[in-house]
């Protein structure tokens, strides 16, 4: 008699056991023969220590030639159970024990999940204490609504570990705001009385105080729809309307939660916004004071949270350069990969030790504000080089992570990053004597939650289908015993406009989800690393990891227009970025020329740094649309004047030359009667949607309007820029909504035309 198991026609299924799992082992014997008997004999170590030993009987199932099989079920196991079993068969007297097998009981695929929160530096600097300094108010505002937010929904899922990070760049704003009485110039429109308002604050407030999403922000709120038909129609606003845009703007930014219930903070403080809410109208100013307070109350509270949940082991916290640089291209411009068709390298930037000190600032503001030093890095746009590795080393980041697209041109001959083996694993990265470990994220799954799921309705629908794509293209297709690890890294702030409630119903059903799935266990990308015993985790410390080759030079993008294949055109090479190089390396070449080091002009330095931030290249060029990319030009030449501001030098008038054209913006709260001959148009609106349009009596056109990107807001913007129009005219146009959610009768979807006069 003949045994066999563990072969592709007897195999053991599944082949990674979960808890709860069964399993069923196929032994195969040969010849057939009257009498034989296959048993199953197992020991199972538990992982409390204990130990139990039974044994089963397989059962015959078929005759294929002269073979026959059986098979036998375990019943399941719990986690951390390891199983020793030996397969046993008998025949005509003879007796014949296989060769042992065993498997340890535990989930198939861990999961590290990190949400990405940044915020560019929005403040002059040059006035550090003037009323609104900050020239947008994105970082408060996304305080109110994710940044304590996004943690206290982990804390609410125990089982659920995941890693946030968070750039020290946002850090300094938040407290910024919080202890330094920071305001920004939304917050001082906001603070003014509205009997005293002249006509460029009414007009300022009018065309500013809608900015968010209509369909989950504005139109959800009966009084703050009011206020935006009433703005579309052109009517005249009232004190009382002002002051209730004030607030109304404010409210539907504070987080769901908030705006449901009296939330308790980790502070010890409570915030309480749900009565203004359902007030829903005739605020006085005591309310918008009072508002106000509240929101001062969350931001003071959001790095306590971090820091409290991190030290329970819930989260891991983790940093990013500190103005949020690509740090290749600092090193050395002339290795930044470009690959779209007509774009060339800047004149040579190269200044290793401005890299150097973004890591080395965000380490030490990392160790003040959570006791200890960090461990993980997400570099600034998931952009790394082999160059990048020393830097981190010299630091102590223990790991790093980017793109599956830089993996897969990694090395001679790239990796083969659909092999599910290939891609869910860390890796070591080694240069000059120095070693890292490195993750790579999938890019699909992370987009998906960014920019798909917004549009189900069902949001446990949606957290399904996210928790069986990872199933079905990862834990099911894994083979060997090796832990594996999927990355899952995306903006933790900005897509959640675009949801239901903020997203907060999605973001319950898929921890709940993952919670009560045994197949995939959430990490914190440390804790894989390190291991954690009480969890079942093992350490994969960075002796046992594969070395990665020649770790490309690229990010999470790949640059729209280019090749295929990630790389770091999305900042560097055509005309507008490279203009904005050859400005930032004209202000580097003036320090060094000036003689002046971080330590006797450190304030100078600092506005440099804050200028080689990768925000205001990515809306340079046309690769990148935010909408706004004019606000970000004038923001980066700004910062670049504010260094010699630092150094009482008279910056030069090219940095008065705006390097993005700015055009003429027309959105349904700041309807333009009249433009220029020559200008050009833009029609600009908050939803998804088509255009119908046509100037003078040609022909209508119908263009679908384009997505361009949420700027740091997160909210989403559609538009479509008509060319010049080189004659006097008037240019006619209507809009039909498409958002997913949208029931086609709302105000976006009325049949009505504007008209805009050339002349």
């Amino acid at each position: 008699m003949h045994l066999w198991h563990l072969t592709t026609d007897a195999p053991r299924l599944p082949w990674r056991v979960s808890p709860g799992e069964r399993v069923r082992l196929v032994i195969g014997t040969w010849p057939i023969e009257p009498g034989q008997v296959v048993q199953i004999r197992y020991r199972v170590d538990h992982a409390d220590g204990t130990q139990t030993q039974d044994q089963l009987a397989a059962i015959w199932q078929r005759n294929v030639g002269s073979n026959s099989y059986w098979e036998a079920e375990f019943k399941p196991f719990l986690n951390g159970d390891v199983v020793t079993y030996w397969v046993q068969g008998q025949s005509t007297g003879q007796q014949l024990i296989n060769s042992s097998a065993s498997f340890q009981v535990g989930p198939k695929l861990h999961l590290a999940l990190m949400w990405h929160q940044h915020q560019p530096m929005y403040k002059d600097t040059s006035h550090p204490n003037q009323a609104g300094s900050y020239l947008q108010p994105w970082v408060r505002l996304h305080a109110i609504r994710d940044y304590y937010s996004m943690v206290a929904l982990v804390a609410e899922h125990t089982d659920i570990h995941v890693t946030v990070n968070l750039t020290p760049v946002l850090i300094w704003q938040i407290e910024d705001y919080a202890e330094r009485h920071a305001t920004d110039q939304a917050l001082e429109l906001t603070l003014k009385s509205a009997e005293l308002f002249t006509d460029d604050d009414r007009e300022q407030l009018l065309s500013s105080f809608f900015d968010a999403d209509w369909h989950n922000q504005i139109f959800p709120h009966p009084r703050y729809k009011e206020l935006f038909i009433q703005r579309r129609e052109g009517h005249p606003f009232t004190v009382q309307d002002i002051r209730d845009l004030q607030m109304w703007f404010n409210l539907a930014w504070f987080g769901q939660e908030f705006r449901a219930s009296d939330v308790n903070l980790v502070t010890g403080e409570t915030v309480s916004v749900h009565h203004l809410v359902e007030q829903g109208r005739d605020f006085s100013a005591t309310d918008v004071t009072e508002m106000l307070a509240e929101q001062y109350k969350i931001m003071r509270a959001v790095i306590p949270l971090h820091r409290q949940l991190q030290e329970h082991g819930q989260i891991e916290v983790t940093t990013t350069p500190f103005y949020h640089p690509i740090l290749p291209i600092l090193i050395d411009s002339d290795h930044a990969t470009i690959d779209r068709p007509e774009t060339v390298h800047p004149r040579r930037f190269a200044y290793p030790e401005d890299a150097n000190d973004h890591v080395n600032k965000a380490v030490e503001y990392y160790q003040q504000h959570f006791g200890q030093p960090p461990r993980g890095m997400w570099p600034a746009e998931g952009a790394v080089s082999q160059s990048v590795i020393p830097i981190f080393a010299e630091y102590n980041i223990a790991w790093i992570a980017t793109d599956r697209g830089v993996l897969a041109r990694s090395g001679k001959w790239g990796y083969n990053t659909d092999d599910v083996d290939v891609l869910c694993q860390p890796y070591r990265a080694e240069e000059n004597g120095t070693s890292i470990s490195i993750f790579f994220r999938d890019t699909q799954l992370s987009d998906a939650i960014g920019f798909h799921y917004q549009g189900y309705s069902d949001h446990d629908l949606a957290a399904k289908v996210f928790i069986e794509e990872i199933k079905q293209r990862f834990s099911r297709h894994l083979s060997g015993n090796q832990d594996r690890i999927l990355t899952v890294i995306l903006d933790g702030e900005n897509a959640w406009g675009a949801y239901r409630d903020d997203a907060r119903p999605f973001l319950h059903a898929l921890y709940q989800q993952l919670e009560a799935d045994a197949e995939i266990q959430t990490v914190m990308f440390s804790e894989y690393l390190t291991g954690h015993s009480e969890r079942g985790i093992a350490p994969h410390s960075e002796d046992t990891q594969s070395k990665v080759y020649d770790l490309f030079t690229g990010s999470w993008i790949d640059e729209n227009g280019s090749t295929s294949g990630v790389d770091l055109g999305t900042w560097i090479g055509e005309e507008e970025e490279n203009r904005g190089w050859e400005l930032l390396g004209q202000t580097r070449d003036f320090l060094s020329q000036a003689g002046v080091t971080p330590d006797t002009a450190p304030d100078a330095f600092e506005a440099l740094y804050i200028a080689e931030g990768s925000d205001w290249f990515w809306w340079f060029g046309e690769d990148q649309d935010s909408g706004r990319d004019d606000e970000f030009d004038d923001l980066f030449r700004l910062h670049l004047k504010n260094v010699y501001r630092k150094l009482r030098v008279n910056p030069p008038d090219e940095l008065n030359k705006n390097i993005v054209p700015h055009a003429m913006i027309w959105t349904f709260v700041r309807q333009i009667k009249q433009i220029q001959v020559g200008d050009r148009l833009t029609i600009r609106t908050n939803c998804p949607g088509i255009l119908t349009w046509h100037w003078n009596d040609n022909v209508e056109i119908v263009s679908p309007l384009v997505p361009v990107g949420g700027v740091m807001a997160g909210i989403r913007r559609y538009q479509l820029t008509l060319q010049p129009i080189w004659e006097p005219g008037l240019v006619r146009f209507r809009f039909h909504c498409t958002h997913p959610n949208c029931s086609g009768q709302d105000i976006c979807c009325e049949p009505r035309d504007y008209t805009v006069l050339v002349d």
